[in-house]
């Protein structure tokens, strides 16, 4: 049955079928759907936002496809009388982002229920909140929708847009959805100055699409640590690679990451995303 959204008012079926009005869904139900890993390299082929709607129709992983649906329909008690999105989940932020914040996946009650990445959970109140203390975001919130966030200078992305099952894609989906995440890199990468990687896999999902984007990347491979930094050679001048514990509750719960252990890495890659840097080839 249809609920209504918490920030319209207007019902929607979950899943959300696209071009019904959801707020911000990029997608129409003419958009070109991937079916296959293959389906997704070609389909990536394209412009931004184009990009993103195609994104948000994939159902190249089944396995992804069947749980993130099941989701919506069963939901979690707390939200059982709104709509879930119960779709892949687009990018948030600018086109022309100095700061690149890179996650994991959405989570099944979070960005698969609203439709928008760290948002509606407890990891996009602490990541939000931090950037908004920044100055890279209009507010400290991100509760839905149709909430009036806007980010400042930034973009959020995620290697794998689809809620996974346990929190834990399989190598196989990551590779099949890394086909978006790298045609998007490609797009956005002109101004960019900064990725802050939210957690070890992040870390190395960044320095694996940088390698496949044909970016500079130091040997040895640098290692992950909360604050650690890099450089990065990319395809418009260099890129500082920032590295932070993820939001996760687990970490923010047990004191592993405090708020301003965030704040502290947050501001940084506000610092250096405001900053100049001398451009040069990826390969110098």
């Amino acid at each position: 049955m249809p609920a209504e959204h918490p920030g319209t008012g207007e019902p929607y079926a979950s899943p959300v079928p696209p071009g019904t009005g959801w707020p911000g869904d990029p997608s129409s139900p003419r958009t070109p759907v991937a079916r296959s890993a293959e389906d997704v390299r070609e389909l990536a082929r394209t412009d931004l936002a184009e990009l993103s709607a195609r994104t948000c129709v994939c159902r190249a992983c089944p396995r992804l496809v069947t749980w993130r649906e099941d989701v919506a329909r069963t939901k979690r008690r707390a939200f059982r009388s709104e709509p879930y999105w119960g779709r892949p989940v687009p990018s948030l932020g600018v086109a022309d982002p100095r700061v690149l914040v890179w996650g994991l996946a959405p989570a099944a009650h979070g960005g698969n229920r609203t439709g928008r990445v760290f948002t509606g959970d407890r990891s996009g109140d602490w990541i939000v909140r931090a950037l908004f203390r920044a100055g890279l975001a209009n507010q400290p919130t991100s509760v839905h929708a149709a909430d009036g966030l806007e980010l400042l200078d930034t973009r959020i992305v995620a290697p794998v847009r689809c809620a996974p099952p346990d929190n834990q894609p399989s190598p196989a989906e990551r590779d099949t959805c890394a086909g978006w995440l790298d045609a998007e890199l490609a797009l956005v990468a002109g101004d960019l100055r900064v990725v802050l990687a939210l957690g070890a896999f992040a870390w190395a999902s960044v320095l694996a699409a940088a390698r496949r984007g044909g970016w500079h990347v130091p040997r040895p491979q640098p290692r992950f640590g909360h604050g650690a930094e890099a450089e990065l050679g990319g395809p418009h001048g260099p890129v500082r690679l920032l590295g932070s514990y993820h939001v996760s509750q687990q970490n923010t719960s047990t004191g592993r990451l405090t708020e301003a252990m965030l704040d502290a890495v947050v501001a940084r890659a506000a610092v250096l995303g405001r900053g100049p840097r001398e451009r040069h080839g990826a390969g110098s």
